[in-house]
């Protein structure tokens, strides 16, 4: 992307966010930042909207999964940002789900610990009446690969209409650091876990399908794209729509 095309959409952000604040009435913002790219766009932009002074961060990580690397770079960035910053891992608050009577599975686990940090993100909020700015990209939101009422609860999604390969764009453009734009994505719910590695692909085939996707799988694959992967993408798509609709009401006649 072109420096004035990334310009463009950091003043765009900007100004949808104190916009959105504004409307909303309020000031405050908090973010849960993992050392991740994502995250780390999104507390660099609540930054330069609200000032410092107005930005909270909360670092969540699970002991034993979470890497200290991550751990490291999102303490790091926020001491550079000048932040107010909370180190709170989630261990102590899993324990009791993982003694549930019905055996949580591995899926459930890993969808709990996306619940728990959300919920110390809107207790912290309701606390320093702020707002939770949510850090997913339009990318995952498409694919519907993060957690309902998980990380992708928010009050507002900050980078939600950037691809992911727009995100790395955009976090270079405002110097975040390199260690953490060139880390491969990951959400680290279990040890190992990459994006790429659960979706079977990475960002840089994905993407070009989902900015294409109305065309259909048909017109995708004539235009070259693995059908294999496009398949997959479209599927993945259909099926995780409800994670980002409200849920149903069931009409009554009256």
């Amino acid at each position: 992307m072109e420096t004035d095309q990334l310009q463009s959409i950091y003043n765009q952000l900007i100004k949808g966010l104190q916009k959105y604040f504004k409307k909303a009435g309020y000031y405050r913002g908090v973010v849960g930042v993992s050392g991740g790219v994502d995250s780390s766009l999104t507390l660099k932009l609540a930054v330069d909207a609200f000032g410092p002074e107005n930005v909270t961060a909360i670092s969540m990580p699970e002991l034993g999964v979470s890497s200290q690397e991550n751990i490291d770079h999102a303490k790091a960035l926020c001491h550079a940002l000048n932040v107010k910053f909370f180190y709170q891992p989630l261990n102590q608050f899993l324990t009791d789900f993982q003694h549930l009577s019905w055996g949580p599975n591995k899926l459930a686990t890993q969808n709990t610990k996306a619940r728990i940090r959300a919920v110390m993100l809107y207790n912290y909020a309701n606390t320093a009446d702020a707002l939770v700015l949510g850090t997913s990209n339009k990318s995952e939101t498409l694919l519907g690969y993060g957690t309902k009422y998980g990380d992708l609860a928010a009050d507002i999604e900050v980078i939600g209409d950037l691809y992911k390969d727009e995100v790395f764009a955009l976090a270079d453009h405002v110097g975040l650091p390199r260690e953490i734009i060139d880390k491969p994505p990951t959400a680290e719910l279990y040890q190992g876990q990459t994006d790429e590695g659960e979706l079977g692909a990475s960002y840089t085939q994905i993407d070009p399908i989902l900015k294409k996707m109305k065309m259909g799988a048909d017109k995708l694959i004539e235009h070259g794209m693995n059908p294999t992967l496009v398949h997959g993408v479209l599927s993945r798509i259909e099926k995780n729509k409800h994670k980002t609709e409200m849920p149903p009401i069931i009409k009554l006649k009256k």
